[in-house]
């Protein structure tokens, strides 16, 4: 990642919301392809989801800060921490249907699959169904998709689009 970075504070308190913001942001920025963005809880007094941006030079970085500024977002320089999720990166459009890790690693910014409860990785030719919703996580300077076990022999993401809420059917 490059130290041209920036976090929106819009005062987003859940997930969903802040995926919208940042598919919002990167359309009105029209961000290039390189471009990451990612969501950050933010913890303490006021819990919330922040978004960052995280762009390929400082002119762009600059621009976005001026535009986003003037539509009266909150920025701030940087990154709340390392461990962003991202839900905008490098080759998140090509992440839909079937796909082998192998098609995953080479499409996209990922850079690492893991499999929720085991220590090994996935075969290069083992089978992620992507739901249209993949969204790895940062872990110590790497983009890291975790995904679990599904049916047919298939992985999944670990995170689901729509979540079934704690205790739906209580």
């Amino acid at each position: 990642m490059t130290p041209y970075a920036l976090t929106v504070d819009a005062g987003v308190r859940d997930l969903r919301a802040a995926d919208h913001l940042l598919h919002t942001l990167a359309a009105e920025l029209a961000l290039p392809e390189s471009a990451f963005g990612c969501t950050h809880l933010v913890r303490g007094d006021r819990p919330r989801v922040a978004v960052s941006l995280t762009l390929p030079t400082e002119p762009l970085l600059r621009t976005a800060q001026e535009r986003l500024t003037a539509g009266g977002h909150e920025v701030t320089p940087g990154t709340p921490d390392a461990n962003g999720r991202a839900v905008v990166y490098p080759g998140v459009t090509s992440l839909t249907g079937t796909l082998t890790i192998a098609d995953v690693l080479s499409r996209s910014a990922i850079d690492r699959v893991t499999i929720l409860g085991t220590p090994g990785r996935p075969a290069p030719d083992d089978r992620l169904v992507t739901g249209g919703h993949v969204r790895p996580q940062w872990q110590d300077g790497e983009l890291v998709l975790t995904a679990m076990p599904a049916v047919g022999g298939t992985l999944v993401p670990f995170e689901v689009a729509d979540p079934t809420p704690c205790c739906a059917d209580h």
